[in-house]
């Protein structure tokens, strides 16, 4: 049965059209009929808004289509190295990947990174140049740097003979030549033909094993196991062991053994699950009843002379580089627009977000504790999913995660890639070199832009991509690949101009805010209520300044009522989640609510936080 069916992942850098390749797929393997919505949608594996919002894909899918008598089962990854975690997990799963690249762009940073680690899975690639229909397309040229990647990366010389294919994945075209067909049925026959059948393991006699590579949950039947059955087969109603590496050091083989019975078992098809009596190896399915079971556990049976059940090899997953501090709310403004305001509530989400979320860390930290990623957009996708469940938290500076080795101190580094047009080449270069970039290789791209390669700390990554945008009037494509760690050579301190600060708490007028306006650029409108220490704009000098910016116009016998219709107000900058982040030094803490988000010093009184900066 295993012959029939292909587990295959598409894998690429950020918009070089993975979900956009799934999108055809789903639609030209009949998954929908003619009318069903599905048809005329796109992006359809995205479910997240903040997947539509951003445009890039942020947790890892599965689906299945149907073609020719096989079955075929697609994992759809994200492309951001931030979201690494979901790559390597499930990459197991798979057997083969679907490398997409961009046939202007080329390989780029996180095109290394995910067939870095889709090559030593030993996983079979299968290359299809995307977008070849772009005016600035370099074919020949991009299938040289794909040749010359495979040759940095390949861990054995089977893997220098891959298929290539091209595609318009918007157009629902591929071919072999770039003379293209009228749909994807060559990628079809890629797949049965290229993409190995599963790898498992014959001695069924031993029991059943299946790696517990993703996790899901329902309000009808609550968790649900995802992962690859590698060994044997596994049936509804069926006792089975949980396996869970520990590091206890008293527990047998460093394994904590669980017993529980298989309520369910679905099977994937098109965007839903099937429920089915038994499932064999090779398949990918979905358990329920498992309620124990955490990604990189064995779901597992006994073998047939009765002998314990076997463990397979957990899932390796790399350091966390950033940490940030998440805490209850402690502002004047605390609780009044969020349904979740406690440090038990926060903590009851964040355990939540470990179940699926394994490259998060999190340690408790004072009232609320500090989470650990594998970047700024990691850390901000949670923060801005809890935002919108409904929680009121508050969050600081993100802080770099140092390590020892060898009794040094030592930082993560990061390859950082920037594209931007020539005009701005110096601008680049002038924010690069004040950050202590070390530049690696610059060159002229074939659409005429300019790429630059730089080696770069994770802490002078901080805030980096807001200053390039605003310097670069939005055009800089910047992306950034985890490249090792360094000693420390001393912190990075990031340098920016001082807060405009509120030091009377109330509603800001536009009369306070017209003479406030001179002062810097301001981060609110006339109306918005404000209290003690908070940032309500950036001054244009370098010290912090206090300013009223809830003062009314004075009125008079002859002026009984105030009319401010008069003043001509700049408009406000309004800042992102990710802009607040960065705009934040150590001092600081960012408010997050449902409703808002508010810059504040962390001590808000004004004469206190004079004396601290004395000390």
């Amino acid at each position: 049965m295993q012959d029939k069916i292909r587990n295959v992942a598409i894998i690429a850098h950020v918009d070089h059209g993975k979900t956009t390749l799934v999108d055809g797929l789903l639609k030209q393997s009949k998954t929908f009929r003619d009318n069903q919505a599905e048809m005329s949608q796109t992006l359809i594996m995205d479910s997240m808004d903040q997947e539509h919002e951003r445009g890039i894909t942020i947790t890892a899918k599965q689906t299945s289509v149907f073609y020719d008598g096989y079955k075929i089962n697609i994992i759809d990854t994200p492309g951001h190295a931030d979201f690494s975690g979901e790559v390597e997990r499930t990459l197991n799963m798979a057997d083969g990947v679907l490398l997409i690249v961009d046939a202007q762009e080329g390989p780029m940073p996180q095109t290394k990174f995910v067939l870095q680690k889709a090559l030593s899975l030993k996983l079979k690639p299968v290359v299809v140049i995307n977008k070849i229909d772009k005016p600035a397309a370099r074919i020949t040229e991009v299938e040289s740097e794909i040749a010359d990647l495979f040759l940095e990366l390949a861990t054995d010389e089977s893997q220098l003979n891959y298929p290539i294919y091209y595609a318009i994945a918007r157009d629902g075209r591929a071919g072999k030549t770039t003379e293209l067909d009228d749909d994807l049925h060559v990628i079809f026959e890629s797949i049965i033909n290229d993409i190995p059948a599963p790898k498992i393991d014959e001695h069924a006699e031993k029991g059943a094993q299946m790696l517990v590579a993703a996790l899901a949950a329902d309000s009808y039947l609550g968790k649900y196991a995802i992962g690859k059955i590698f060994r044997g087969c596994l049936k509804q109603g069926e006792t089975v062991s949980i396996l869970h590496a520990c590091t206890d050091e008293n527990s047998p083989q460093n394994m904590v053994m669980k017993r529980a019975k298989i309520d369910k078992i679905f099977v994937y098809k098109g965007l839903g699950r099937e429920e089915v009596a038994e499932a064999a190896a090779g398949d990918i399915v979905a358990l329920t009843g498992l309620a124990a079971a955490n990604i990189g556990d064995t779901v597992a049976t006994a073998s047939e002379d009765g002998s314990a059940p076997e463990a397979l090899p957990t899932i390796e997953l790399e350091a966390p580089t950033l940490s940030i501090y998440i805490g209850p709310n402690t502002s004047p403004l605390k609780g009044q627009e969020g349904e979740f305001t406690t440090s038990r509530q926060i903590a009851e989400r964040l355990e939540r977000e470990l179940e699926t979320n394994i490259a998060l860390k999190i340690v408790p930290d004072g009232l609320g504790y500090k989470v650990s990623g594998r970047g700024e957009l990691h850390l901000s996708v949670l923060i801005e999913t809890m935002r919108r469940e409904g929680y009121e938290l508050e969050t600081g500076r993100p802080e770099v995660v140092y390590r020892e080795i060898d009794g040094v101190k030592q930082e993560p580094v990061e390859e950082l890639t920037i594209e931007v047009e020539p005009e701005f080449v110096g601008a680049v270069s002038q924010e690069l070199g004040m950050r202590r970039a070390e530049l690696k290789n610059q060159e002229i791209t074939g659409s005429g832009s300019t790429r630059f390669v730089y080696d770069i700390t994770t802490a002078a990554l901080i805030g980096l991509r807001n200053n390039l945008l605003t310097a670069t009037k939005g055009t800089a494509i910047m992306s950034s690949l985890p490249s090792g760690y360094r000693p420390l050579e001393g912190k990075y301190r990031p340098e920016r101009n001082g807060a405009l600060i509120a030091f009377e708490p109330g509603a800001s007028t536009a009369y306070a805010l017209d003479a406030a306006q001179a002062r810097g650029t301001l981060f609110i409108p006339p109306g918005v209520p404000v209290y003690q220490g908070m940032i309500v704009g950036l001054s244009n000098k370098k010290d912090d300044l206090d300013i009223n910016v809830c003062k009314e116009k004075q009125l008079t016998n002859m002026r009984t009522h105030a009319s401010d219709g008069a003043i001509q107000l700049t408009p406000y900058t309004e800042y992102s989640l990710e802009q607040c982040i960065d705009f934040l030094l150590d001092d600081e803490l960012l408010e997050v609510t449902p409703k808002s988000l508010r810059l504040r010093k962390r001590e808000l009184d004004p004469v206190k936080r004079k004396r601290q900066n004395r000390q």
